[in-house]
């Protein structure tokens, strides 16, 4: 139960005190009604003694009485109605509500804090340690007060007002006070009348009510005595013939009234009167003179006050509609016979305890007395208890302990034979089933069974408990003796409260008592009244015994249907009472809390109902019980709008739609509806109020995509617009950083190379993964879409309508001074900024869905996007339609709107975490996300491109011209257009030369892609030469070959302007889908501060197929013819094969040219053996071909440091393409700088001698070329029955002699897996030696003789033959050369390689060859035999003249010099 004011020592006997009656005069009533009081009303605050007080039992032993209390009240005549008491209780109790605004109690329970709100204790309960000493701190302390404050109004009031009944006397009049004002004409006759009249309201059998405790009632005479206008004098005379009259014991002269109320204003005198008026009860109704008062309850309270004036005792009610004047349990005056009752005194009904409460705080009461008459007041009150009420109390326990001794037989009296009683033998006691049901007897009021009971009340009443205990226990045996069963029971209530208080507990505490009147009252006597105040007394015994559980089974067992408001207090104690257990029993209390909360409901108390379930939502909150979370927030909502907390009712019903619900569609739907329908009604209270927030849907802010610019084009025909960037494209960090490196390659090259301090990558469309830290810059008159990510989470479809951004604008001028002119929402300046309105946007039953919502700017300045606003409503009869199925047309058509509402809800988007400083680390810190605060600057220049005739599928290296156009569709010029690529090699708009060159009318004949001349039969097969720089094809020293410039006629674009420029492309070598990325850069003509250029992506997408694959070797010529005294000729081998499959259609590949592209080689003829003019190859076939090339010209060698490209072209059909123009060069050149950025093998330089570093280098040139060949061809194609003819090119770049070369890239193959070592190896230095390849190409021998000899051996043995051995220095650097002309004999099989011959003459020659000087030797080689010899055997050594280390130059690689000596 909850902590009470009082402890249950204090409650019992205060609720259980000696009533005395009040009579008084007319002129006694006048006098203290000038203090707004009647009599009883006057003594109320006074009626606890101060003192202890003593009297005797009936064995003359002293007992003491504490605190002892009496009520003194207006004698009415007629029994309260049940109708009226009910109606009390009930306006007591919601009279009685939470302060509110006060620190609320905070119970820790386990994992749970409980706000339990009533006054400022802040109770934090530790259930854990020990409940007891808790409850003690808590009552010691000065901030304590009760926590169910209604609950100790309602018990208190309904203890007062239980009508007296005759199986008990404990609410019996004791004593009456008979009351005259001294200002009475004739006051002794005065008080002779009031003895009458109490004679016969107690005597007559017309009364029945009310009840006396015995025949002799105590008449108390009292004299009231106006000071300020009554004789004094004449007053002390009728005190003294009262005495003489009635004793001094029986009278008294109150004198009261010692001022008069106009002097009020005077002196403030303190008012203990208002808390006890507050109380009004049936069972103390004042009499009024003026009669009945009007009887007015307000439910809307809080707004109207009543206010009592004076006397007058009107009752004005202001402004209350006729539907609130009635509470819903008033009783109809007119009808109920409880508010007119008979007899002398007018009845007030008790009105409405909030009314009455406002009513008297404009009443003074106590007006004309002073402290003194206050303490006339008590003296009074004192006297009449010592000297009037317990003498007269003591003589009757006397009287009755001596009649029951003499009726009873007993030689003892009462008091001493209780041992005898209780310690004979037990009758055990027949249970209730078996007793008969006869609660129906009455005893006559003379039964010595009776009179057992009346002296254990008058022991009880004055706290003489341990007599009181003996009484009734003996009653009780009689009562049940004679089944008389109420009777019994009243005796077993009171016995067990009696064992309870005894001092000192001698026994415990008899809760089976209890339990046995509660079932009796309940199930037999049918009396619910006395069952309940059983349980309400033994409810607070047992939980101040800390023995919780047996209170909360005692209270739930008294809930019925009979009384919802009963139940519900006891419901609510019972939750209090699981909360207080030593291991609190949190869920059950929260359970009952409920089921309290839905008592109240029925009973009319809404705020306890909205209090209670508040109360237990604290335990459901966040425990994953949805459908009761979902019932409380149900219930709240309704309760908190039935009490016009409208504000609350919203948060309620919003909770409700913003868990993730499990309830089912049509329930979903009647929260939906009920929610908007109390939307409505708070939006109408302040119409021009901010809008409010509304729950639903659901967005997902961090998913909000930003995107500046106008929507992409669609395609229109052969037209393509550039893809750029769109919200229908997923984020892709790769890409979005590969387009990030295009714009930095693009910006470093137009400044010279460095990127400047202030650049930050455009971003046209911003998300949670691109960097918003900074203000995002967007274009005026250039539309900014915002894409929301809303969720429906309900099962039911949601309509919004009238969709919109929600903004603040703040017109700025950034090259001058502010406007601090804040514009704002939509309606402010639909001229500053346009909003796009989305009329209807349905979000089906969970479905998830983006809304993409326009803003267009027409002003610059700064702009933050807030929120989105819109109307949320239902579709009617959605709860029929299943998905999107049932909804054709979801978001064309119009719905038929259910109820809607107006609201908002912003975008809050948190920024990334920070994580970069230790501080960060450390602590949780975001930083900004700016996305939705676009700075819009000055008009830009705005390029859109689009593509014609585009291809989607190439061969691999095929050639196609298209077109792009540039059109400029914005009011500003622009300029420095270029276009940057990851892949240049895939492009080109021509070099510089094609501009110069028109095209020639074969080419266009023939629609070729390619500049080519008609020639002649007689240039087949030798080289037609041609020369190019590679500057006019933008592949300059130290040029970024990705930037390309787009050559714009007169660099500027005008606004409306559109140029077409023909593109042409070549598919990539590797076949497969290919994106290619295109980044086009472009500045405005005038120069702005914020945005420096602006740029537009585009992403072909090309499917390439396999076509030819080339290979080519190069290797030295042997031969000397041509040489000229200059390095050699070389010999270029080149191999093509068709691997293309037929699927693509081709039907036949034809090699139309070769040609070679170099600065210091250049094909000379073809030296393919068959005059084979046409090269065809069908599918899978190989072709081979031979080149002879021999080194440029002297005068072109000469140009080759201005990167002049000496061209070369072999045809094997009649139309020569000039490989030196565009396109063929156009390719050739980006195929060549891409092949130069990849890696090149270098030789470490961590060796010891730059001079062995040289040396290896000079060497390692004499294996080097640089000689590329470009292999032209067409393609045959059947496609739709046409032929058609495709044509390209492909590209061997050759670097080293005899090192195969490719046109396509070869797969790396991984290498073996080797195992790991776990020692570190050791730095063993590179070797600085070239490898034998190199060395070999160092220097050229070749050997001149004739092929055979003849020779006659008979005539002369001895064959001598002249040799001719060339030596050739390859490399440019002055060469020292030792030939040996021994034979090597380290083995015997060396001698059978070459036979045996000797060479004549020198053995060993020592040379010096200049830089690719030729030298020649004359040997003479001398045979003994005929036969076949292989005369390579000269060694030959070579090292650079400035070096010491010898290289061999070896001669594996040469071929067999064979020679036939014959005879003759």
């Amino acid at each position: 139960m909850a902590q009470c004011v009082q402890s249950v020592q204090e409650l019992i006997p205060d609720s259980f005190v000696p009533c005395v009656a009040a009579l008084c005069s007319d002129e006694a009533e006048r006098l203290t009604r000038l203090n707004h009081l009647s009599f009883a009303e006057l003594l109320k605050p006074f009626s606890r003694l101060t003192s202890e007080v003593h009297m005797r039992d009936p064995n003359n032993q002293l007992h003491i009485i504490k605190n002892l209390k009496i009520a003194v009240s207006n004698i009415i005549t007629q029994p309260p109605q049940p109708g009226a008491i009910r109606k009390l209780l009930n306006d007591v109790v919601s009279g009685s509500q939470p302060a509110e605004g006060l620190v609320a109690n905070v119970i820790t329970a386990g994992d749970y804090d409980l706000n339990i709100s009533d006054r400022s204790i802040k109770a934090s309960v530790p259930w854990y340690s020990n409940w007891k000493d808790t409850l003690m701190e808590l009552k010691e302390s000065s901030l304590y007060t009760a926590t169910t404050p209604w609950f100790e109004s309602y018990r208190e009031t309904f203890l007062q007002s239980m009508p007296a009944s005759d199986h008990e006397f404990l609410n019996h009049y004791l004593a009456c006070m008979l009351v005259a004002s001294s200002n009475e004409v004739e006051p002794m006759e005065q008080f002779s009348k009031l003895s009458q009249e109490q004679h016969r309201i107690q005597h007559n059998n017309d009364y029945s009510y009310p009840k006396w405790f015995i025949p002799n009632t105590l008449k108390y005479y009292v004299l009231l005595h106006d000071v300020s206008a009554g004789d004094e004098q004449r007053a002390e005379l009728i005190y003294e013939e009262m005495k003489q009259k009635y004793g001094t014991q029986g009278c008294y002269l109150l004198k009261i009234n010692s001022r008069t109320s106009n002097r009020a204003s005077d002196e403030q005198i303190p008012d203990p009167w208002s808390q006890y008026l507050q109380k009004s009860s049936i069972q103390n109704q004042e009499s009024y003179e003026d009669g009945p008062c009007t009887i007015t309850s307000n439910k809307n309270s809080d707004s109207n006050l009543l206010s009592l004036d004076g006397l007058d005792n009107e009752v004005k009610v202001d402004g209350l509609p006729n539907n609130f004047r009635a509470h819903p349990l008033q009783l109809d005056q007119s009808s109920d016979p409880s508010n007119s009752i008979d007899g002398p005194d007018h009845v007030k009904s008790a009105s409405s305890l909030h009314e009455t409460k406002k009513a008297n705080t404009g009443i003074i009461h106590g007006a004309c007395l002073t402290l003194t008459d206050h303490d006339r007041i008590r003296q009074f009150i004192q006297e009449f208890t010592f000297r009037g009420l317990l003498p007269h109390i003591e003589k009757t326990i006397r009287q009755l302990n001596d009649q029951l001794i003499s009726r009873k037989g007993l030689s003892r009296s009462l008091f001493s034979a209780t041992k005898k009683w209780f310690s004979g033998s037990k009758v055990p006691e027949k249970s209730i089933n078996e007793l008969k049901n006869t609660s129906g007897l009455l005893y006559p009021p003379e039964a010595p069974e009776l009179q057992i009971r009346k002296m254990a009340d008058l022991c009880f009443l004055v706290q003489h408990y341990d007599l009181a205990y003996s009484c009734y226990h003996t009653a009780k045996k009689d009562f049940l003796n004679d089944q008389a069963m109420l009777y019994a029971a009243g005796a077993l209530e009171m016995a067990a409260v009696s064992a309870f208080l005894q001092p000192g507990a001698p026994r415990p505490y008899p809760a089976h008592y209890m339990d046995t009147a509660i079932q009796t009252y309940r199930d037999i006597c049918r009396n619910m009244v006395l069952a309940e105040r059983c349980v309400l007394l033994s409810a607070e015994i047992l939980k101040s015994q800390s023995k919780y559980s047996e209170a909360a089974a005692l209270l739930i067992r008294l809930t019925s249907e009979d009384s919802d408001l009963r139940s519900a207090l006891l419901l609510e104690q019972a939750a209090h009472c699981f909360i207080n257990m030593k291991s609190p029993m949190v869920r059950k209390y929260a359970f009952h809390m409920i089921l309290a909360g839905h008592r109240f409901s029925k009973a009319g108390q809404k705020k306890h109902a909205l209090r209670c379930y508040c109360q237990a939502m604290q335990v459901y909150k966040g425990k994953g019980w949805s459908l009761a979370e979902d019932h409380i927030n149900f219930t709240i909502g309704r309760q908190s709008y039935t009490l016009r907390q409208l504000d609350n009712a919203v948060s309620a019903f919003r909770h409700i739609l913003i868990n993730e619900s499990k309830q089912s569609a049509a329930q979903q739907g009647a929260f939906l509806r009920e929610y908007l329908y109390v939307y409505k009604n708070v939006s109408q209270l302040s119409p021009d109020g901010p809008l409010p927030q509304l729950p639903l849907p659901y967005i997902n802010s961090s998913a909000t995509r930003v995107f500046f610019g106008h929507d992409r084009r669609p395609a229109d025909g052969e037209k393509q617009a550039a893809t750029h960037v769109s919200l229908d494209q997923e984020y892709d960090s790769e890409s979005s950083q590969q387009w990030r490196e295009l714009e930095e390659q693009v910006v470093a090259v137009v400044n010279k190379g460095i990127i400047p301090s202030g650049f930050y990558p455009t971003q046209y469309c911003l998300n949670s993964y691109s960097d918003n830290s900074r203000f995002p810059l967007a274009v005026v008159e250039e539309p900014i879409t915002v894409e929301v990510a809303f969720r429906n989470p309900l099962k039911v479809p949601l309509l919004l309508t009238d969709l919109s951004l929600l903004w603040k604008f703040q017109p700025k001028d950034f090259s001058g001074k502010d406007n601090e002119e804040v514009k704002e929402l939509i309606t402010g300046e639909p001229e500053m900024i346009g909003t796009e309105v989305i009329s209807e946007f349905l979000i089906n039953s969970e479905e998830s869905k983006v809304a993409r919502l326009k803003l267009f700017p027409h002003h610059i300045g700064e702009l933050h996007i807030l929120g989105v606003v819109y109307n949320l409503g239902t579709i009617q009869g959605s709860m029929t339609v299943d998905g999107i199925g049932a909804l054709p047309g979801c978001h064309t058509g119009k719905y038929s709107l259910g109820m809607s509402v107006r609201g908002r809800q912003d975008l809050e988007i948190q920024g990334p975490r920070l994580n970069n400083t230790k501080e960060e680390k450390t602590s949780i810190k975001y930083g900004p996300d700016r996305r939705l605060d676009p700075i819009i600057t000055e008009e830009m220049p705005l390029l859109e491109v689009f593509f014609i005739h585009f291809p989607t599928g190439l061969l691999c290296g095929e050639i196609r011209k298209a077109y792009v156009e540039f059109v400029n569709v914005s009011k500003c010029p622009l300029t420095a257009l270029k276009v940057v690529s990851k892949r240049p090699e895939f492009f080109t708009f021509g070099g510089n030369t094609a501009v110069l060159t028109p095209l020639s009318p074969s080419a266009s004949e023939n629609c070729s892609a390619y500049k080519t001349v008609v020639t002649d039969s007689t240039s087949v097969c030798t080289a037609l030469i041609s020369s190019a720089s590679s500057v006019d094809f933008g592949i300059g020293m130290g040029s970024q070959p990705e930037v390309i410039p787009v050559p714009l006629p007169d660099t500027v674009l005008l606004p409306g302007a559109s140029v077409q420029l023909p593109m042409w492309l070549r598919g990539p070598d590797e076949e497969g889908v290919h994106e290619i990325n295109f980044l086009f850069y472009y500045e405005s003509v005038k120069k702005q501060p914020k945005i420096r250029h602006r740029i537009l992506r585009h992403t072909a997408v090309i499917c390439t197929s396999r076509s030819l694959n080339v290979r080519a070797t190069v290797c030295r010529s042997n031969s000397l013819e041509d040489e000229e005294g200059r390095g050699g000729n070389m010999l270029v081998f080149v191999d093509v094969e068709n691997t293309n499959t037929s699927e693509a259609g081709v039907k036949e590949f034809h090699i139309v040219q070769v040609s070679s592209s170099s600065k210091h080689w250049q094909l000379q003829n073809s030296v393919n053996l068959a005059e084979n003019k046409e090269a065809k190859l069908a599918s899978r076939e190989k072709g081979k071909f031979c080149f002879k090339a021999v080194r440029c010209k002297e005068k072109e060698a000469a140009m080759q440091s201005s990167e002049w490209y000496t061209f070369a072209d072999i045809i094997f059909g009649n139309e020569q393409i000039i490989s030196s123009a565009s396109p063929c060069a156009d390719f050739f050149y980006r195929s060549l700088s891409s092949e130069l950025k990849k890696p090149q093998a270098q030789l470490s330089l961590h060796t010891e001698k730059h001079s062995i570093e040289d040396a290896v280098r000079l060497i390692q040139k004499c294996s080097e070329v640089d000689l590329n060949i470009i292999i032209l061809w067409k393609a045959y194609v059947v496609e739709d029955s046409k032929q058609l003819i495709l044509e390209g090119q492909h590209h061997v770049i050759l670097r080293t002699i005899g090192k195969e070369a490719f046109s396509y890239p070869q797969k790396q193959e991984l290498p073996e897996m080797e195992l790991l070592k776990f020692f570190r190896p050791e730095n063993t230095a590179v070797s600085s030696r070239p490898s034998v390849d190199q060395l070999s190409n160092l220097i050229k021998t070749s050997l001149h003789y004739p092929e055979s000899f003849n020779h006659p051996f008979h005539q002369k043995s001895l064959c001598l033959v002249p040799v001719t051995l060339l030596l050739s220095n390859c490399s440019k650097a002055d060469v020292d050369v030792i030939v040996d002309l021994r034979h090597k004999t380290t083995s015997p099989e060396a001698l059978e390689i070459h036979g045996s011959f000797t060479w004549l003459g020198q053995t060993q020659y020592k040379l010096q060859l200049k830089s690719q000087e030729i030298h020649s030797l004359q040997l003479k080689a001398c045979f003994v035999h005929t036969g076949v010899y292989n005369l390579g055997t000269p060694r030959v050594f070579a090292k650079l003249s400035d070096q010491v280390t010898v290289f061999e130059t070896s001669q594996q690689n040469s071929m067999p010099a064979l020679i036939i000596i014959n005879n003759i």
